[in-house]
């Protein structure tokens, strides 16, 4: 019998947000995943059973063990370290999703989430009850197209901004997204051949030294590091959706030097292009 449902978004680069991967699991006693660092956001929502979300380190503070159980979620945050496992007597069965996106991060911090604060407590259970359900419409819906999966992904980060208990208010600046949004639309564009921060200040209109400062504060990355992550990011898509040869996707993504391309795409996901191309090729419980 079917413990586990595991699927990956075939991604067609939405830049807002967007889904890597999700699924279901009725954990054994006792399983554990990690210690392990991840590339995007994931989120766990638990649905029955219990477990535990083991203390890591987050800027030189080492964390409490969280215990955990039905209706709570927890989030896993890129670039830290971490472990959760099963209870022995009664492991908690969970939905989950792996998503990131431009926007993440701001309907992350309005739900009041992040590596310091990762649990996720509903304070209107009615509207948790809807986190819970469009998760598990996103896992039981593998063979929807890809818009209709985003909008459910929408529906899901709207229920958890609405529902949490650790909720804020979220930072507004209407002008500044546009010039945001203009400079990832001409990213977007011309990502495959030579950017420069001050390229793109000008396509803004703005100072440079003001641009990357209100580009850091929207992505949280800095114009170079977005570039590059765009880059990357294209560049596994096609090898997951693709034959062509690593090095006919680096010279697409912008890198004419396979061996640059190797090394940052090493740094960013953990793992050779090569290496990264065979293990999406098939299907990993998580």
């Amino acid at each position: 019998m079917e413990d586990y449902s595991f699927s990956m978004f075939p991604s067609e680069t939405f830049l807002d947000v967007t889904i890597y991967q999700y699924g279901w699991e009725q954990c054994s006693p006792l399983h554990s995943f990690g210690p392990f660092v991840r590339n995007h956001y994931l989120f766990h929502y638990i649905l029955s059973g219990t477990g535990r979300l083991l203390p890591v380190a987050v800027d030189g503070v080492k964390r409490e063990t969280y215990h955990l159980g039905a209706g709570q979620g927890f989030l896993i945050t890129p670039g830290v370290v971490n472990t959760y496992c099963a209870d022995k007597y009664n492991p908690w069965k969970y939905v989950w999703i792996e998503f990131d996106g431009l926007r993440a991060p701001e309907y992350l911090e309005k739900a009041g989430l992040s590596a310091g604060q990762p649990i996720f407590n509903a304070s209107n259970i009615k509207i948790g009850e809807q986190v819970r359900d469009e998760l598990m419409y996103i896992a039981a819906h593998s063979e929807a197209s890809a818009p209709h999966l985003i909008g459910h992904l929408y529906l899901f980060l709207d229920a958890l901004i609405s529902s949490s208990a650790s909720r804020r208010e979220g930072k507004t600046g209407q002008l500044r997204d546009f010039y945001i949004q203009e400079a990832v639309h001409f990213i977007e564009k011309n990502y495959h051949r030579e950017l420069s921060v001050e390229e793109l200040a000008d396509i803004c209109k703005l100072n440079r030294s003001y641009f990357s400062k209100i580009f850091k504060e929207f992505t949280d990355c800095t114009p170079q590091e977005f570039i590059i992550r765009y880059r990357l990011a294209k560049a596994a898509d096609q090898m997951k959706l693709t034959n062509d040869s690593i090095g006919e996707i680096s010279a697409k993504c912008g890198y004419p030097n396979q061996l640059h391309f190797s090394r940052a795409f090493k740094k960013r996901y953990g793992v050779s292009p090569r290496e990264w191309r065979v293990q999406n090729r098939v299907s990993v419980r998580r």
